[in-house]
Parts: C-alpha cells; structure tokens; sequence
C-alpha cells in the first residue's frame, strides 16, 4: 500500500461560503463516453457544461480519463488537456489521481474546488486484481477552516466493499484529525443500509431522502450508488438532476448536497 502526499500552493479565496452552506457534488462521468462500439458518443463537453450548472464548492468525480489514446484518435473533438482539467470551471482548482492503468491511457478519481487545495494524497484500494479502486484524500481551506475531502470509488463484489470500507476507516483514523470536518464523497456501488451504517458509527451522516437520492440507471434510477457523507457538518438537503440531458451524459445521476457549516 503507497500513499503519494502533493502540496498545493494555495490560490485566492472566492466569496465567502452562501447562507453558511457547503454544496458538495459527486458525479460517475463514465470517462465521458456514452454508449459502445461505433456508436458511442463524447459527453465530456456536456459534462463540462453540467458541472457548473451545479454551482457547488466541491465537485468529486469518478471515472475521470486523464488519457485515452485510443478515444483520442477516435473523437475528433477530444479534449487536448486531461479531463479533471477540462471540467473544471474557472477559478476552480483540479486535482486527479489514478485508480486503474489500461492498455490505451488510464482513469481515476478528481476534485474540482472552488477552495484552495492545501494538499492532497491517494490510496490504492484494489482487493483484487479484477478491480483497480482508489480513494483521493485532499485537505481544502474553506473559509480559512480545514475541510477534509475523500473520493471513493468502490468495487462491484460485496466482500470487496467490506474490505474497502474498513480501509477507508482506517484511513480516516490514520489521515484525518479526529476533531476535523469531513467529506467522504463517491460512488459506493452499494444500495443496501450497511455502508450507511458502518459509517454512522464512525459520525459519518448524509441527508436522509431515499426517493430523492436514487442516481442508477441514469434513464430510470431505481438505487443510490452515489453518496456524500460527512463528519462535523450538518446535512441540509439533496439534489438529483434529473432528465434527458442528464441520462444522456453517463450512466448514473449526479446526487448534490448541501451542509452547515
């Protein structure tokens, strides 16, 4: 197990946090391509549009290309710069990690923040060699206040999740100050009470809404995959964008939520 720690030199704060609410997202962009075969379409400039549309302090992305070579030659409109850099709107900062190396490029978790980043570090979480997982950690100044921000991206076997999730706790006990805020964001590949559970017990909560969560499939979700836990600040509300444009740009919903701070 490697841990990579990248300082980040800090940028200008924005304008102070609205209403004393923190909006996170969590978005599964499905690497930007929708569809297979000849027929599959680029969503990534879709996907860019979208993600300012909502209009939050911490967008946390799964399934995130930082290259392709073969949709590169593929699609004559493919981004020349990774896609977390792409995505990004202005004045956000990037940050992206590598979960999983194919043969033609590789994909991972990103961060987009309005807040400056103050560093960042990332954890390989494969359980086997099926599945390359990751989480990125980032430690993000709101306000000039330490929130710690965690991008999971977990594995489709249950036992897999298990042992993922208790990789995750330990690295919160390892990584985050026990006293400090914190967001633990992703796609959980996981619609059953257990996850939520394991991590209440840990003080991780997210805003009770079961019908209004549900983010897969896109066209007619059924389950919430996706998720946005947090420890030391207040669930408010949550959102699911929901429609043909947004089915049409990946094959889960974007689930935004908000929190007091």
């Amino acid at each position: 197990m490697m841990i990579r720690h990248s300082p980040v030199s800090p940028a200008k704060p924005p304008l102070p946090v609205a209403g004393g609410i923190l909006r996170v997202a969590t978005y599964n962009i499905h690497k930007g391509v929708q569809g297979m075969g000849p027929a599959r379409r680029l969503e990534i400039h879709n996907l860019g549009l979208a993600v300012e549309q909502f209009d939050a302090d911490i967008v946390c992305l799964q399934e995130v290309r930082r290259l392709h070579r073969r949709e590169a030659l593929h699609f004559d409109r493919w981004p020349q710069s990774p896609q977390a850099d792409y995505l990004a709107p202005e004045g956000y900062e990037a940050v992206y990690r590598t979960n999983a190396f194919t043969r033609h490029g590789e994909h991972g978790n990103a961060l987009l923040s309005r807040w400056p980043v103050l560093r960042h570090t990332h954890e390989d979480m494969s359980d086997h060699r099926f599945e390359q997982r990751g989480l990125l950690h980032a430690e993000v100044s709101v306000e000039g206040r330490p929130v710690h921000v965690i991008v999971v991206h977990l594995g489709l076997i249950p036992g897999s999740r298990v042992r993922q999730v208790a990789q995750l706790q330990r690295f919160i006990a390892r990584e985050v100050p026990a006293d400090a805020r914190l967001v633990v964001a992703g796609d959980f590949n996981a619609w059953g009470p257990q996850i939520r559970q394991t991590l209440a017990a840990h003080r991780l909560v997210e805003f009770d809404a079961p019908a209004q969560g549900r983010t897969f499939p896109a066209r007619l979700p059924v389950v919430q995959l996706d998720h946005v836990y947090a420890r030391g600040l207040e669930p408010v509300g949550v959102e699911v964008p929901r429609g043909r444009p947004w089915w049409r740009m990946s094959d889960h919903l974007p689930l935004i939520a908000e929190f007091r701070l």
